[in-house]
């Protein structure tokens, strides 16, 4: 529920802070002043109280002047660029997400401030887990360290009791040069870096949820659309769609296949992506590369150009051929143009396949984590409770 009223000054939506006692929020408080003030966002943001009965709510969004300047049309792809971001600052990424966020035309509510700060934590702990990312694409395998896993047909891959889940995802998804990529599908590589960050995060502000997380990770994996609704929340609609160039760092991304015929390729459906910031999207099978809206678009579109059926009959994508094709496109521009005006527009619904692109209506996030307000319910393990004796307990 939202309870605030529209910014007079305000461009869009932003972050909405509510309080159920109404007596912890106040912009003329030193924390509140001095938490924007802490990421250069002082003078740049409209503050607006309102209250409904006993709540109140404070909502932040950008002022014009800063949405015009820094995510016109609500285009954050080149936000950290405009922000002149000195990418060895470590408090970079933590101000592209800030600003991105204030600049959102769906409102982005919290139970408090330090659960505000905790999401943007787990947003960095995304970017950083996806951007050190490396795996073996696999559409129909999968395969995960066996000091760390074990598989279970009912169970999935669960991690061995006594193994840090924490240590666990990061060994399964960020081998060391010398090792081996594990196989992945993209979706199932994001819900192990959104389990990670939420994991990590967890471990500085809630380590009783931290050890319900590792009793989860042992009786059972949760994957697929319960993944989704245990995990993450969604924002943006069909109804009220997101700008095609709005990310926020840390959002997971659907890019479909908007071709009918080589959506038929097991895996190459679409492609389940995280927005790192900086206009770059995951690449997930090769390491330390990244991909543009621009270049994820051809890659996407030219799948229809590399289709073949295996011994089996099965259909497939021969990924090399579409290297070639998305190479031969860059050099085109006339050819270029074309296929980006009909991929990076919004895609058609489920099951239809016209005139749409590629573009998701919707970005996901994860859902809170701090004590007390936080909303993941573990299907599994009991409400969170006493102490952390799990294996990821400092």
């Amino acid at each position: 529920m939202n309870f605030v009223a529209p910014l007079p000054n305000a461009s869009r939506g932003g972050i909405c802070i509510w309080d159920p006692d109404g007596r912890s929020l106040d912009p003329n408080t030193n924390d509140c002043l001095d938490w924007l003030a802490e990421r250069g966002m002082s003078k740049s943001v409209d503050i607006d109280v309102t209250h409904s009965g006993p709540r109140k709510a404070m909502r932040f969004a950008l002022m014009k002047e800063k949405f015009d300047q820094w995510t016109p049309d609500g285009d954050t792809l080149q936000t950290k660029s405009r922000l002149s971001l000195d990418e060895h600052d470590r408090h970079a990424l933590q101000k592209e997400i800030l600003v991105a966020m204030l600049a959102s035309p769906v409102v982005f509510e919290f139970p408090s401030m330090l659960e505000l700060e905790s999401h943007i934590n787990i947003r960095c702990n995304i970017v950083n887990a996806a951007t050190k990312t490396f795996l073996s694409f696999a559409a129909y395998d999968a395969e995960r360290p066996i000091d760390y896993w074990e598989y279970d047909r009912d169970r999935g891959f669960v991690v061995r009791p006594g193994k840090c889940m924490i240590d666990a995802l990061r060994k399964a998804t960020q081998p060391a040069d010398r090792e081996t990529a594990y196989s992945f599908s993209c979706y199932r590589a994001t819900e192990y870096i959104v389990a990670l960050s939420l994991a990590e995060e967890a471990s500085v502000c809630n380590p009783e949820l931290l050890n319900s997380l590792q009793l989860q990770a042992e009786k059972r994996a949760i994957k697929s659309g319960e993944f989704h609704q245990v995990f993450m929340k969604e924002y943006g609609s069909r109804e009220t769609p997101l700008p095609s160039k709005y990310y926020v760092p840390g959002d997971r991304v659907w890019f479909r296949n908007p071709d009918e015929a080589s959506s038929d390729a097991m895996g190459f459906e679409g492609s389940w992506v995280f927005y790192h910031g900086g206009g770059l999207f995951s690449d997930f099978w090769k390491r330390n590369q990244a991909f543009t809206l621009q270049s994820k678009s051809i890659e996407i579109f030219h799948w229809r150009n590399a289709t073949y059926r295996d011994h089996t009959g099965e259909l497939r994508i021969d990924e090399k051929a579409v290297q070639s094709y998305v190479q031969s496109s860059l050099q085109n521009p006339a050819e270029l143009g074309q296929i980006l005006q009909s991929m990076e527009k919004l895609q058609d619904p489920r099951g239809i396949y016209l005139e749409g692109g590629c573009i998701d209506p919707t970005r996901e996030y994860p859902r809170w984590v701090r004590p007390f307000t936080t909303d993941i319910v573990l299907p599994d393990v009991s409400s969170p409770g006493g102490k952390c004796l799990g294996a990821c307990s400092k």
